[in-house]
């Protein structure tokens, strides 16, 4: 299923905790899967959210390349960018444990971001951040290490692990200060259509516990109870549209 920059442009609007949320009324996967852990974070969370398809590569640092020809290049990598149906997130799995050396540093993400990639994702430690936090490229990483090591790039486009998920090339996915999920291509139009929806719903409690004056949990409970519903009838709905 194809997703048009409409759709990019929509989900960007909104942080991914509130993805996280539009996604559970699909109740297409387990409330406890499909986004990264605490390990992964964002380097600038002041940012706006980046939206994007995954690009894999895997990582070592801690000893020069053994030969062979499981080897990739950025040249090889930025190839790949044309091959992903909208911009490319570029996603890092370190397989040193633990990370010994920088995934990335400021030439790095200059470079792909010249190549139309809209941020970078990594389980393992970044370098250069002043630097790359002036290029507002997202990047999300596990540590900051300044040395490179013997960097080298392993193979390119197979599944990785990133902050406990697996990430295939091509996967959609959304990230901001909170984190990076992972958004079921199958119901990103709708996750997209329907969050604002969602996010009116819960202005409802909010408007109503921020504004100044004394609170009524009588009438807190009936504002909760109109979220709800609001919540439950776009349930069904998607539950329709499927």
């Amino acid at each position: 299923m194809s997703i048009t920059a409409e759709t990019l442009r929509k989900l960007a609007q909104f942080d991914t905790p509130t993805i996280c949320n539009v996604i559970e009324l699909f109740d297409i996967r387990p409330r406890n899967q499909g986004y990264m852990d605490h390990r992964v974070r964002s380097n600038d969370p002041l940012l706006p959210p980046m939206v994007g398809f995954a690009c894999t590569a895997a990582f070592r640092s801690d000893a020069p390349p053994a030969g062979g020809d499981a080897y990739g290049s950025i040249q090889r990598q930025l190839e790949q960018f044309t091959q992903l149906p909208g911009p490319a997130v570029v996603v890092f799995q370190d397989l040193d444990d633990p990370p010994v050396a920088a995934v990335f540093g400021e030439v790095m993400c200059s470079t792909y971001q010249a190549f139309g990639s809209v941020g970078l994702v990594t389980n393992g430690g970044g370098r250069d951040l002043n630097q790359v936090r002036e290029l507002r490229y997202p990047v999300f990483t596990g540590s900051t290490i300044c040395s490179h090591g013997y960097c080298h790039m392993l193979h390119l486009g197979l599944p990785v692990r990133v902050g406990g998920l697996m990430v295939n090339q091509g996967d959609l996915l959304h990230g901001d200060a909170n984190g990076v999920t992972n958004i079921p291509v199958a119901i990103a139009t709708e996750v997209a259509d329907v969050a604002g929806q969602f996010v009116a719903a819960e202005e409802l409690m909010l408007d109503y516990v921020k504004a100044p004056g004394a609170k009524s949990l009588a009438r807190f409970a009936e504002l909760r109870a109109e979220f709800q519903e609001v919540a439950r009838k776009l349930q069904q709905q998607l539950s329709r549209r499927g």
